[in-house]
Formats: C-alpha cells, sequence, structure tokens
C-alpha cells in the first residue's frame, strides 16, 4: 500500500479538505509521524472503514469463532512484569496519576486481515491493505454542528460473572482510572472549545466478543468549539493527539514513560481515524488491533491502565482478556 504520508502532511489535508466541505478518510500513528489521507473515500475500497452505519463495503458471510484466533506467544510475565516495574516508578514519582501499558502477542488466524475487517462486528473499523486491521469499540471524538464530543472508555469485566455490573462500577482501581480520563479529556477538549461538560458519566455497554461477552464502562464529555475551529479539522483534532485514553495523565510525563517501558514504537496502534462526510467528522480509537510485520507474522496488541493500585498479576490477566475477535455481525 503507497498511501502512508506523514502526519504532517494528514493534518494539512485535513485543515485544507475541511474548509472545502470535501469528504475523505485519514488516519494517523501513535508517535504523529506517519498518516494516511484519502479524498472521496466512498469512491475506493483499498482501504475499508466503518463508522457507526456508514462503511465503504458490504457485509460478509465469513464465520467468526472461537476457533478463528489463536494465541502463539504471548510476552512472558518476567517481561510484563519489568515493563510494568518503569511504569510503577513513574507513578510513585508523581511523574504520572493513569499509564495506558501496552504490548504485542504473536498469533494465527484462519482469516486473511480483510476477511477479519468484512465479518467483524464492532461500531468502528479500518484495513489498511493486508497491513493492519482494527475493529475498535471506542469512539475518540465527533465533530458535529460546533459541537465536539468524546467518549472515553476506561474499565472492562467478564459479563458472565455474578454482579459483574455492580463489581465494575464499584471497582475502587477502575474508578480512579476513569475519573483521571474524564478529568483529561475534559481538559484536552478546553483547549479548543469555549466551554465543556460531562454530558454521562460512567455509563456501561456489552460487547460480544469470539469468546464471551464484556462489559466495558464510558463515558461522554461534550464541548462547543471556537469560532473557526470547524474548518481547521486537522489543528482541531491533532491538538487532542495523542488520545487520553491510550497514553495517561499528564499526558508529556506519560507518554515519556511509556517509551521507556515498552521499548518500541506503536505505530498506528493506539494512534486513530477517522471519516468527515462533508458536515460531520467521526473518529475512533486504534485499539482490537491486529498487524502483519516485514516477516508476514501477525502481532495482536493490547493493553490497560496502570495507577498506583495496580497489581502486575491482573494487568497481565487483562492484557490476555482483550486478544479476541468481535463476534460475526449476524
Amino acid at each position: 500500500m503507497s498511501r502512508y504520508i506523514s502526519a504532517y502532511e494528514v493534518r494539512e489535508l485535513m485543515n485544507s479538505s475541511g474548509s472545502n466541505y470535501r469528504p475523505f478518510l485519514f488516519a494517523v500513528d501513535y508517535e504523529l509521524e506517519r498518516g494516511i489521507f484519502v479524498e472521496e473515500p466512498m469512491n475506493q475500497n483499498d482501504i475499508l472503514f466503518r463508522f457507526g452505519a456508514v462503511r465503504n463495503y458490504t457485509d460478509s458471510d465469513i464465520t467468526i469463532d472461537k476457533s478463528a484466533l489463536k494465541i502463539i506467544d504471548t510476552v512472558s510475565y518476567a517481561t510484563y512484569e519489568s515493563k510494568f516495574n518503569v511504569v510503577m516508578d513513574g507513578l510513585i514519582r508523581g511523574d504520572s496519576y493513569l499509564l495506558n501499558l501496552t504490548a504485542r502477542t504473536e498469533i494465527e488466524t484462519s482469516l486473511e486481515i480483510r476477511e477479519i475487517m468484512l465479518s467483524a462486528n464492532s461500531p468502528f473499523g479500518f484495513c489498511a491493505g493486508d497491513h493492519f486491521v482494527s475493529f475498535s469499540p471506542e469512539r475518540f471524538v465527533r465533530i458535529e454542528n460546533g459541537i465536539i464530543s468524546s467518549f472515553p472508555m476506561k474499565g472492562t469485566i467478564d459479563a458472565s460473572l455474578p454482579d459483574a455490573e455492580e463489581i465494575i462500577m464499584n471497582d475502587y482501581k477502575e474508578s480512579c482510572e476513569h475519573n483521571t480520563i474524564v478529568d483529561l479529556i475534559r481538559n484536552d477538549l478546553g483547549m479548543v472549545s469555549e466551554s465543556v461538560w460531562v454530558e454521562r458519566f460512567r455509563y456501561i455497554e456489552k460487547i460480544e466478543t469470539n469468546r464471551n461477552e464484556i462489559l466495558q464502562v464510558s463515558s461522554e464529555i461534550r464541548g462547543r468549539l471556537y469560532e473557526g475551529n470547524c474548518k481547521r479539522l486537522g489543528d482541531t483534532i491533532f491538538s487532542l493527539l495523542p488520545a487520553g485514553s491510550i497514553s495517561g495523565a499528564p499526558k508529556p510525563s506519560t507518554i515519556s514513560i511509556i517509551s521507556e517501558a515498552e521499548g518500541e514504537k506503536r505505530g498506528f496502534y493506539t494512534g486513530i481515524c477517522g471519516y468527515y462526510d462533508g458536515r460531520v467528522l467521526d473518529s475512533a480509537v486504534l485499539i482490537r488491533y491486529i498487524e502483519r510485520d516485514e516477516s508476514g507474522k501477525l502481532f495482536y496488541r493490547s493493553g490497560g491502565g496502570i495507577t498506583v493500585n495496580s497489581k502486575c498479576s491482573d494487568e497481565y490477566e487483562e492484557l490476555i482478556e482483550k486478544i479476541y475477535l468481535p463476534q460475526t455481525r449476524l
């Protein structure tokens, strides 16, 4: 695929197209180095995308079940613990209050990357050829009629557990994480908005996977954009990156700790993608993510939020729990 350009070029093209109300599709990596930009994206199918009911493909009858994905090699507990300890040192120093630690897991699947995109049941999706696919449950921001809305996710639990909703809503560690992210997103939106408010706080949604059902906790924060920001979409979006839910707070020092702990670039994983139809911009965080490396191996990237109250064993289990394919669309 030859569509990769610099993140700076993506930003400027978003500004230009947005000011002229021209539809476009975009993606940008976590490091803000590379990106993808497609004009009139409904007229092509090299890159597949889905933002709610808007998509540029038809559904497939391919079935995704528990046998469709096999874990080959996870990050060892010892390796994860060393990364976790780097994070914990930063938290104890006060350099961060919440940090999203991630790792990659080698997998095998009977499906092609494109087939996963065509058959997966998720609110958002982005497939860049045979390079990577994201079947994300998390919207980043939506801009419509001068209002910007963000929907950070923090907190997941197996829905089959007795009293699962009560457990996750009363979990102190999860509550602390969520409160921190809501505060961070309020501050982020405040950079581009004249007023900001929390529309919904800690609401529950159910996600069906190829293994089980999980509950996720989200909030909705809104802002009224400053005059002019609606047309300079590139500047508005890039002011908010990287996404708070997949980095942490405060951002600058947290990003530095992430780099030290993870020891490798994330690439498009935990970056964002978005679609603008000439009126509304919708975007998603590139999580629930599978990539193919230069050798042809497939890797699933996952992670979770770490605070001073976190336990390494629990966070390691959560990282593995998030390795799944979304259930086939019915």
